[in-house]
């Protein structure tokens, strides 16, 4: 019973030994710094990816409403345009209707044709 009992505490204490022994975490550390290196380069690939694909839409967003801005700017110029046009024609109108009426008065009437005898 005393080899026993000695058997038992001595398979406690190199057990005990063994699983305080670093030698086991010891390859892990390299992986888990390689897996969290990696992961960071992805996550940083990721961050630019979708970094540019936002500057990209902030890109198109502001093209857009630059066009927009472009459009309704030139619709308002053509109303202005148009607006003018309409005053200048009717004032074209108005003088050459006068001036026709000016020519008319001031022609010399016709003078009766005097029939041959």
């Amino acid at each position: 019973m005393k080899k026993v009992i000695a058997t038992l505490i001595a398979s406690l204490f190199a057990t005990a030994a063994f699983a305080t022994t670093p030698a086991a975490s010891t390859p892990a550390v390299p992986v888990v710094k390689a897996e969290a290196k990696q992961a960071k380069e992805v996550a940083k690939a990721d961050a630019k990816e979708t970094k540019a694909v936002v500057k990209a839409d902030a890109k198109e967003a502001a093209a857009v409403a630059g066009a927009k801005e472009d459009v309704a700017s030139a619709k308002s110029d053509t109303k202005v345009s148009k607006a003018k046009a309409h005053r200048k024609a009717a004032k074209t109108k108005a003088k050459a209707k006068a001036h026709t009426d000016e020519v008319k008065a001031e022609a010399v009437p016709a003078v009766p044709a005097v029939p041959a005898k």
